[in-house]
């Protein structure tokens, strides 16, 4: 039971991270970003970095905004607090829920982030041209590091979802 609950305490932090990782990271790489039009072109839900060769560094400025991209931004954001309420949730139900009870709010929690995630990919999929707000054809770019971090964590949220709604607590 002790290797159950660190193991599914371990996978919800890692998760977590992951997710966490998808949404705030800065590029500072050109493959961690959402999208990546060239090695020295890329952006990302806040950013559009360019690398300048006379430097050597990424100058920076502030995506433009779209409504699809403020769904995605939002979504990503939501998804953070609800799989950050779930741990909150789930580690104090350690300690107050009586013995033989079910994690069912905490499942639910993670449930909605695996989702609210999943709605954010999938968004940014089919709307990367309005979101990319660009005149270029986007069969010139591909997806980055970020959002593939991004798909990776919507399985891993909805297994453990799964796994805290049949976790059953005992002494």
């Amino acid at each position: 039971m002790v290797f159950l609950l660190l193991s599914l305490t371990l996978l919800h932090l890692v998760t977590l991270t992951l997710l966490l990782v998808a949404t705030v990271e800065k590029n500072s790489n050109p493959g961690q970003s959402w999208w990546i039009w060239a090695e020295s072109e890329i952006t990302d839900l806040w950013y559009n970095c360019f690398h300048d060769n006379k430097t050597g560094t990424w100058l920076c400025t502030a995506t433009s905004e779209s409504d699809w991209l403020q769904s995605v931004q939002a979504l990503m954001i939501l998804s953070l607090v609800f799989s950050s309420v779930s741990f909150l949730v789930f580690v104090a139900q350690l300690f107050v829920m009586s013995r033989g009870r079910l994690f069912y709010f905490t499942g639910l929690c993670q449930t909605f982030a695996g989702f609210t995630d999943m709605a954010a990919c999938l968004i940014f999929s089919f709307h990367r041209k309005e979101i990319l707000n660009d005149s270029r054809d986007v069969s010139g770019g591909r997806f980055g590091y970020c959002f593939v971090l991004a798909w990776l964590c919507v399985p891993l949220l909805l297994v453990s979802a799964v796994l805290y709604v049949h976790l059953r607590k005992k002494q």
